[in-house]
């Protein structure tokens, strides 16, 4: 194990062991270095690395601190990794999305009430009526939160959000045949808040799923069919 990675895990077991709390400031380098028995290069370097993944947050002039740890700064990474993503990447992230959306799909089913139904329909005839692919996936990806804020689950919804960002959806929809892609996205919709309406939990589900899969199999034929470095997502 390198010395960076060592520093970083005895640094995180204190943070899960409660020695460090949430918010609560490091000991001086020497003296947190000197406790964990590292040099205080490979200690610079872990706190260097733990910063970037928001485990840490180094505030000037007054020292290194625990982050608040919360969930949506520990998955910003996943949406930055969503943003970059190409090839059989973005298709993992698609396979994990299909996964998790399509069962919070079916959950909302029971617990969306009629205004967000109402405000779901809005969403759709604005989506309908966008003029260019990023004014879509804006509403697209207003269609899908909403439906999935319902459950009520706020990591649910940051980890689904970090999976499929509007940066990746853009780029999945230029790379594709646009107007075709717009037209089955629309279809697809449509099915999934019919069942959403009829308060059919099994359908919503399906629904939902069909909708994932068709563009994880487009993009699977296409890392058949073309290198990607070009086409991105």
């Amino acid at each position: 194990m390198a010395l960076t990675d060592e520093a970083m895990d005895k640094i995180k077991a204190m943070i899960v062991a409660g020695e460090l709390a949430p918010g609560s400031r490091l000991p001086k380098e020497e003296v947190l270095a000197g406790q964990l028995g590292l040099s205080r290069s490979s200690l610079r370097e872990a706190v260097r690395a733990l910063t970037a993944m928001r485990i840490l947050v180094t505030r000037q002039g007054d020292g290194t601190y625990v982050s608040s740890l919360e969930p949506h700064l520990l998955l910003e990474t996943l949406s930055f990794a969503a943003d970059v993503s190409q090839g059989h990447t973005a298709l993992q992230l698609l396979q994990v999305r299909r996964l998790l959306e399509p069962q919070a799909t079916g959950l909302a089913a029971a617990l969306l009430q009629p205004d967000d139904l109402r405000a779901l329909r809005e969403i759709l005839d604005r989506c309908r009526a966008a003029a260019t692919v990023e004014e879509f996936v804006a509403h697209d990806i207003a269609f899908h939160v909403g439906i999935v804020e319902a459950v009520g689950n706020p990591v649910l919804t940051m980890l689904l959000q970090g999976l499929s960002t509007r940066t990746q959806r853009v780029r999945i929809v230029r790379g594709s045949r646009a107007r075709r892609a717009l037209a089955n996205a629309h279809q697809d919709h449509e099915e999934i808040l019919q069942a959403l309406q009829s308060r059919d939990a099994l359908l919503a589900a399906s629904a939902a799923t069909v909708h994932i899969a068709g563009v994880e199999q487009w993009l699977a034929t296409s890392l058949l069919d073309t290198p990607l470095q070009g086409l991105g997502t």
